[in-house]
């Protein structure tokens, strides 16, 4: 990916509005209308200019508006995807703790429900300076990509993941730890918040999947969706099995592969480009002992589900066990009316996500992991959240990457940093305020006469 140069922001501009007092009037109505007056908000703001509105002081971040159009782009149209864009622009600067600033979308969001506030907030917004709009993020899912197929068509799907993936191995060994483990690691210490507990939480996190699996020497692992490569690496090094990963990222499986030469296990860990559709269709019999699945379901899509669990039991053995580790929606399931299913619509709560993210992921609740895995035929035996361990896993990924946003720009350009920079500060968010989760389940697929690779007795989780 060529590399940008720093985001600076952009040069004032003739406006209809002849004064800088006349700008900072226009600025101030708006921010009451969507903060309310600097006496009720706990942090400050600052102008293009150097002045600062000062609130409670009590927030760990500020709010910096680089130009006196920042707000008119921030708030058209009004929705989360034009807040995040005018971010990652470089528009809006939020210094400090990002994800303790995410809550401001959604505080935006609240005052925007009715008409009433609608209208006001654009006269108020429109009466602001214009300037013209530069380009946004170079890293957004293409419109030629989604022309590949329909959402979750295996070329599509393929897309999607090497956008992802292959954004650069160099770059994700900036936050994440040793091992690149790139899903939620497992604290067993809450005591110590340092930056050096990632690596021993996520080799915890790597010891609970195979302990929950009952790995046993000589059995035969599948990953779906291996990553680097940590899981199989572990599994094979510590439990004597036999391990075969999938993936469909061609960067992640040249380094997994070269992590597995060095590790000297290449005679018993491989790794192969391929869709998990087409698990058990070739001449060849495939058979595993044990899958396990760690941030791949979210991927797949709801349509697809009974798909995905088919693939897996298809190549598992009978008595086997499938662990299936993935995001979750904790989405209030009412009923809503009208009036807020347009709002919602109108808001595009998960634009941004999609459009430089992951495109064409889609959360759905757990009981619907669980039923289709059920439908097709395995047993549910063990459920667990590890919400807030994945907020914790993010915050330290989020300064992992912050303490080297010098380097990051150098290898992918100042947006896509502020992409990665929003996108997990707000993630983190999320699974701290139950927005969404994240679980492990084990599903196993009992023989004939009901039999599974389990003990009675969960004495074997212990210790992690």
């Amino acid at each position: 990916m060529p590399v940008q140069e720093k985001v600076k922001p952009a040069p004032r501009t003739q406006t209809s509005i002849k004064s800088a007092s006349e700008a900072h009037r226009r600025s101030r109505d708006v921010l009451e209308a969507i903060f309310g007056p600097p006496s009720e908000r706990s942090f400050d703001i600052h102008f293009w200019d150097g002045q600062i509105d000062q609130g409670r002081g009590d927030a760990p971040f500020a709010l910096h508006l680089n130009t006196p159009h920042a707000l008119r782009r921030m708030l058209i149209p009004p929705s989360e995807l034009s807040i995040t864009e005018a971010i990652i622009r470089g528009d809006i600067d939020v210094p400090g703790d990002l994800e303790a600033a995410a809550g401001l979308s959604d505080q935006i969001g609240y005052r925007l429900q009715t008409k009433k506030a609608l209208a006001n907030l654009a006269r108020l917004v429109m009466a602001l300076p214009r300037d013209r709009k530069d380009d946004l993020a170079d890293r957004k899912f293409s419109p030629s990509a989604r022309a590949l197929g329909s959402q979750h068509d295996p070329e599509r799907d393929a897309a999607a993941i090497k956008f992802h993936y292959d954004v650069g191995n160099d770059f994700y060994k900036l936050f994440l730890d040793k091992r690149m483990v790139y899903s939620c690691a497992y604290f067993d210490d809450w005591t110590n918040d340092g930056v050096d507990t990632l690596d021993a939480a996520q080799e915890a996190k790597l010891e609970l999947i195979c302990r929950k699996l009952h790995l046993q020497p000589g059995e035969r692992l599948l990953d779906i969706g291996c990553g680097w490569g940590a899981l199989i690496i572990h599994a094979a090094t510590y439990y004597g099995v036999t391990a075969h990963g999938i993936t469909l990222s061609e960067e992640q499986a040249e380094l997994a592969r070269q992590k597995i030469d060095e590790a000297g296990l290449s005679n018993r860990c491989t790794v192969a480009i391929r869709d998990y559709r087409t698990l058990g269709t070739g001449a060849e019999t495939e058979e595993y002992d044990k899958i396990s699945s760690v941030g791949m379901v979210e991927h797949v899509g709801e349509a697809r589900l009974a798909e995905y669990f088919e693939s897996a039991f298809r190549v598992l053995k009978p008595r086997g066990l499938f662990l299936n580790h993935g995001i979750v929606s904790l989405s209030d399931p009412r009923p809503i009316s009208l009036r807020e299913r347009a709002f919602r619509k109108m808001w595009r709560a998960d634009a941004f996500i999609d459009k430089y993210v992951f495109p064409d992921g889609k959360l759905y609740a757990l009981h619907k992991v669980i039923s289709a895995g059920e439908r097709m035929g395995f047993e549910t035996r063990d459920v667990e959240s590890l919400r807030e361990h994945y907020a914790r896993t993010l915050r330290l990924w989020v300064r992992r990457l912050e303490a080297n946003e010098e380097e990051a720009i150098r290898l992918v350009g100042e947006k896509t940093y502020r992409v990665w920079r929003l996108y997990m500060s707000a993630s983190a968010h999320a699974f701290s305020t139950a927005a969404i989760g994240i679980v492990q389940t084990v599903f196993a697929k009992p023989d004939r006469a009901g039999v599974i690779d389990l003990p009675p007795v969960r004495d074997y989780l212990e210790p992690y």
